[in-house]
């Protein structure tokens, strides 16, 4: 019988970190339905992106409140856990506070650890508040209704829920309490459960112990449905972040040959390709579903924090078009984790649903209302690249559509036809010189 605990909780560490490890294959899966990239360029210049601004957090900062809230409990949540290393050990063994042998070194800790919780939980309800009473506007956009809405607000409760737990079980600890040691917020709590005996307090004390891990489980399978998957993503979203100007827009090496060819006056359109030379013209110019795009932009949609800093920075969306970076972003992790879903129901072929991308989640007015500014790319936090995506579906609509808005159409036909965005014969071009 004394076992008995130990096997639960076995079992349940090998149902969470189960789930959780099916989940992310499925994640893996997901992300690979993209289109082949090279990003094997600038190693360096990569783990220092990685380094500065996942680990770093140096763009969550350049606003100062969010930055440094957020940063507190990305530190204290991540600190706070190192203790998980202790439950399991606890847990799958019998032992309690194992680590406790440490002396002062423990006591250090843990008094770090219940500094950390306590930030954290201040921190947590002012986001909350900022996000429910205040109602900062970013967080009230058209696209945060229903289920992006309720996530922002389930988090931050998780998050409550889960320092208190941590606390309420250091504070019912009657051995840990009469160490003296590392309980320096804890301490102060303990006075809320005097008078009760210590077969309660112990009682207390495991209840607590036990939902905490189990909240820990349960919050780490909420991930993958969640908005909070960057917290894993966010690291190789940065590493494999743009590193080019971000100006600089990547060209299609087809059409780029054919311009080339076009140019040289010596070029025979009519030869044969070269024995060797592989056909370079994709099957599709652009992109109208998420097979169509990389899989770093599919990565990019999924590290999306929903944060909102891409499309309070955009200025289309500023001055009220249809545009939000954001929902670019979460359109396309919605659309790719439907393909998901569908291959998962077809035996793992992906089976034509009639529905794409383009069109039935992102709409062509969204499309050209982007001025390809780049401040969505430059606001990010994480380096995510919603412009890349834009671009990919507007080049489908260009070039296999031919479905430009009508003020492109005459540009690119005045291009063909005179070699210029102007309406004016190359033999016209100099008449204004000779008028008087």
């Amino acid at each position: 019988m004394q076992f008995i605990p130990n096997i639960l909780f076995a079992i349940a560490l090998i149902l969470g970190i189960g789930f959780f490890a099916k989940n992310v294959k499925k994640l893996i899966r997901n992300i690979k339905l993209g289109q082949d990239v090279d990003v094997s360029d600038n190693k360096s210049q990569r783990w220092k992106n990685m380094t500065m601004i996942a680990l770093g957090q140096s763009k969550m900062v350049k606003r100062p409140i969010a930055g440094v809230l957020h940063v507190i409990v990305y530190v204290g949540f991540v600190i706070i856990n190192i203790e998980v290393l202790e439950i399991i050990i606890d847990g799958l063994f019998g032992t309690h506070r194992l680590f406790s042998k440490m002396g002062t070194l423990y006591g250090v800790l843990i008094g770090t650890f219940e500094v950390l919780a306590a930030l954290v939980f201040v921190s947590v309800i002012i986001f909350w508040v900022r996000r429910n009473i205040i109602k900062l506007q970013r967080f009230w956009k058209s696209e945060m209704k229903g289920w992006p809405k309720n996530d922002g607000n389930f988090i931050l409760y998780f998050e409550m829920v889960l320092m208190t737990l941590f606390l309420v079980m250091n504070a019912t600890d009657v051995h840990f309490q009469d160490m003296n040691s590392g309980n320096v917020i804890s301490q102060y709590i303990a006075p809320l459960f005097s008078g009760l005996a210590d077969s309660t307090l112990h009682i207390i004390e495991r209840s607590a112990w036990w939902l905490h891990i189990l909240g820990i489980l349960v919050f780490l399978n909420y991930l993958y449905y969640s908005k909070h998957l960057h917290i894993l993503l966010a690291f190789p979203n940065t590493y494999y972040g743009k590193v080019n100007p971000k100006g600089q827009l990547n060209n299609l090496e087809a059409v780029t040959n054919e311009v080339k060819m076009m140019m040289d006056p010596n070029a025979d359109p009519f030869a044969a390709p070269e024995e060797g030379a592989e056909d370079e013209v994709p099957a599709k110019f652009g992109a109208s579903d998420v097979q169509d795009l990389n899989w770093v932009q599919l990565l990019n949609a999924y590290t999306c924090t929903e944060c909102g800093r891409c499309t309070s920075e955009c200025p289309a969306n500023q001055t009220g078009k249809k545009l939000s970076p954001r929902k670019i972003m979460m359109d396309t992790r919605d659309r790719l984790e439907e393909v998901g879903k569908n291959i998962d129901a077809n035996g793992g072929e992906f089976k034509d649903d009639g529905k794409q991308l383009l069109g039935d989640y992102i709409s062509t007015e969204e499309l050209w209302a982007c001025t390809t500014c780049n401040a969505c790319t430059e606001a990010c936090p994480v380096s995510i690249d919603p412009l890349s995506i834009i671009i990919e579906m507007r080049r489908y609509l260009v070039m296999e559509q031919s479905a430009a808005p009508m003020e492109l159409n005459n540009m690119m036909t005045n291009i063909e036809n005179n070699g210029a965005p102007w309406p004016y014969n190359q033999m016209d071009r100099l008449n204004w010189a000779n008028e008087e």
